[in-house]
């Protein structure tokens, strides 16, 4: 025997290639512990999340008096959600206007904190400024310091919810948005599911108020 190692050409003897085709025969059921195996994909659900979206507790501030805790939307996992925040109330003795900005604020406000764990964010501007109803407008109108359509895709649904859900109200737990120009139409929109969890609704969210 010259003790020479085959090659990847070299032939296997004919006791080895009997051997060869009964493993290959058995090897499917003993692999899948007698299922077949097959090449159909199988759907496992969607890749876990990476944030948890866990709504945390209200924030106490110290220091902070005449507060309250109001329900403001912020933006974790593809959709928005409610999440408490403690908020002064004394603008309440101000008018509707200066309240509605304290909501506001509290969308513009750094996440961070027991939010920021969760995955939660805002998309609301910093600069939005808002203002109340322009001549020819109904009592209840807000104004943006931007046009609606220039906002970040969920920033809309964090305004319209979380006035929506908050005495600030009008009827119907709805809103009437329009934007900075005295001659844009104001819209009124609501809170619904699908502004909530889809950016591209906030297109054509709204109906127009005469």
């Amino acid at each position: 025997m010259s003790g020479r190692i085959p090659t990847r050409a070299s032939r296997p003897s004919g006791g080895l290639a009997a051997i060869g085709a009964v493993l290959l025969a058995v090897l499917p059921l003993a692999s899948g512990c007698g299922i077949r195996t097959t090449t159909v994909p199988v759907d496992a659900g969607p890749a876990p999340s990476r944030v948890s979206c866990a709504v945390p507790k209200a924030d106490n501030s110290p220091g902070v008096t005449d507060a309250a805790v109001e329900q403001v939307y912020l933006v974790c996992g593809s959709q928005t959600t409610p999440v408490p925040r403690t908020v002064q109330i004394r603008a309440r003795q101000a008018g509707r206007v200066e309240q509605v900005r304290e909501l506001i604020a509290q969308l513009q406000r750094s996440v961070l904190g027991d939010e920021a764990k969760a995955g939660f964010a805002t998309a609301v501007p910093g600069t939005l400024e808002v203002s109340g109803p322009a001549p020819g407008d109904p009592d209840d109108a807000l104004r943006l310091g931007q046009p609606i359509e220039d906002l970040p895709s969920f920033a809309l649904a964090q305004i319209v919810c979380t006035l929506a859900v908050s005495p600030l109200a009008s009827a119907g737990h709805s809103v009437v948005l329009g934007g900075p120009e005295n001659g844009d139409k104001v819209r009124r929109y609501t809170c619904t599911p699908d502004l909530r969890t889809r950016p591209q609704a906030a297109d054509t969210a709204g109906v127009e108020v005469s």
